[in-house]
């Protein structure tokens, strides 16, 4: 699975960047979406959105950071 993918089609206005693969995986996700939420809603947003992959197996561990275009500016 190509997580960065996935999440772009979750979060069509998102910047993604990646680091590391597969179980190793260090997300960097800059969307609208996340304004007005805190820092673990954010997280949980982004980790419901993969509840299925983390449930089968297809996704181990993900480490995230989640920001506002306005946060990265």
């Amino acid at each position: 699975m190509d997580i960065k993918e996935f999440l772009q089609d979750q979060f069509p206005d998102a910047k993604i960047s990646t680091d590391g693969k597969d179980c190793s995986s260090k997300l960097l996700i800059v969307s609208s979406s996340f304004e007005g939420l805190t820092t673990l809603n954010r997280h949980k947003l982004v980790m419901n959105s993969l509840k299925a992959q983390f449930q089968s197996g297809e996704v181990h561990a993900l480490s995230l950071t989640t920001k506002t275009p306005l946060e990265i500016s």
